[in-house]
């Protein structure tokens, strides 16, 4: 029997060291890199008069931000609003910041100038652009308009025929053809641009929509991939090697404890990556941080748990009776600590931003893991350690476990 139940013990050990580390390998494959590791472009805009425009404005001016940037194929952008006037926008792994920054910083206000310089019509009237090719087989953007703007362009060129329609891109000339026919059906071209890649950065900035509010760039920042590499192989080396300290540590001092303990926080640490991948949270340098020291409270845990035990033994009870005792003992203490580290996760993340939040993301997953790698998992390995005779009641009343 006693054979069984060890080998049942060990076949569970091993069930959960192997499926810890494919569940942490698959992780590592999939989980998203911010800005800091990766490398990229940050930029911070500021609204100009966002009170004139309603409340929403600066969330309809992310919404036009990220059709800009989901159309430049960029994986998970980040783009949030940072107080009451600003949009911080971080593209990690994006290669092209050259044009990544173009297509964020115009406002891509269209305008059709007549010769009377009247405003003809504007980008709200503008139904699509894309990139083409003239009848000269040179690069041009071909527009639809909407409805109203078909019969106001249709007005213009009936107008204005023989004479230029000059067309701004905020305050850039994009380009002034003349009117060659009376365009009725809503679509027409622009032409004399230098090159396919040009029409298509202005034909993604047109049909992206015009921006509700101007926006002006306070800050531009380029981080490039190998500081971000560099960061990231730092961190990594620094966490495993802090994670291998604690591994020795609680297998010194707390022999076979410590060794089931072990085998609980390597499921912990699988767990809280495998929850990160599963909710497509970026991980960046404050949230490892984050990470290191809900590791160091997932150890904490089990050791006010193991002291518990250890003073339930010292009184002369059985092993069984001691580890059900400083399990009840130690709940109540290890509940208020983290309860009170959410809250404080939660302030965080309620008034901070970009990375004070990813802080507190991975710190909240962190402590909510360990609360069922300390109380349940090990206290589940212990019993089945003592079923197994492997945890005996000592017999002196100095007892170190």
């Amino acid at each position: 029997m006693r054979k069984n139940r060890l080998l049942t013990l060990s076949l569970v050990v091993l069930l959960l060291l192997a499926l810890s580390a494919v569940s942490f390998q698959h992780a590592l494959s999939n989980i998203n890199l911010g800005l800091d590791l990766r490398g990229g472009v940050y930029v911070l805009l500021q609204a100009v008069e966002t009170g004139d425009s309603g409340g929403d404005t600066l969330d309809r001016a992310i919404t036009v931000l990220r059709n800009r940037i989901d159309s430049l194929g960029v994986t998970e952008p980040l783009i949030q609003k940072e107080g009451d006037d600003r949009i911080r926008i971080e593209l990690a792994g994006y290669e092209d910041q050259r044009r990544a920054k173009e297509v964020i910083g115009t406002t891509a206000m269209l305008r059709f100038i007549g010769p009377d310089n009247e405003v003809i019509l504007t980008g709200g009237d503008l139904k699509d652009a894309r990139a083409s090719y003239d009848d000269r087989n040179l690069p041009a953007v071909s527009l639809e308009f909407n409805p109203e703007g078909s019969r106001l362009f249709a007005e213009a060129t009936e107008k204005f025929l023989g004479q230029p329609i000059i067309i701004y891109l905020d305050e850039q000339l994009v380009s002034a053809p003349t009117v060659q026919a009376i365009i009725r059906d809503g679509k027409a071209q622009i032409t004399g641009i230098r090159s396919l890649d040009d029409a298509r950065s202005i034909a993604l900035m047109l049909r992206s929509g015009a921006l509700p509010v101007d926006l002006i760039e306070l800050e531009t920042r380029s981080v490039g991939p190998s500081l971000g590499q560099d960061s990231l192989n730092r961190s990594v080396r620094a966490g495993i090697a802090g994670f291998i300290l604690v591994l020795i540590f609680m297998i010194v001092y707390y022999k076979l404890f410590g060794v089931i303990a072990n085998v609980a926080l390597m499921v912990y640490v699988s767990i809280v990556f495998a929850v990160l991948v599963a909710i497509n949270a970026t991980l960046t340098l404050p949230g490892i941080a984050g990470l290191i020291l809900s590791v160091g409270m997932a150890v904490d845990a089990n050791v006010i748990i193991f002291e518990r035990v250890k003073e339930e033994l010292r009184a002369g009870r059985t092993m069984r009776t001691s580890i059900n005792a400083g399990f009840e003992r130690a709940f109540r203490a290890i509940l208020d600590a983290n309860v009170t580290t959410l809250i404080a996760a939660a302030v965080l993340f309620r008034f901070g931003d970009g990375p004070i939040r990813g802080f507190a993301v991975t710190l909240s997953i962190g402590i909510i893991v360990s609360m069922f790698t300390a109380i349940i998992l090990t206290r589940y390995l212990l019993r089945q350690a003592v079923r197994a005779e492997v945890l005996r009641t000592p017999e002196t009343a100095e007892v170190r476990v």
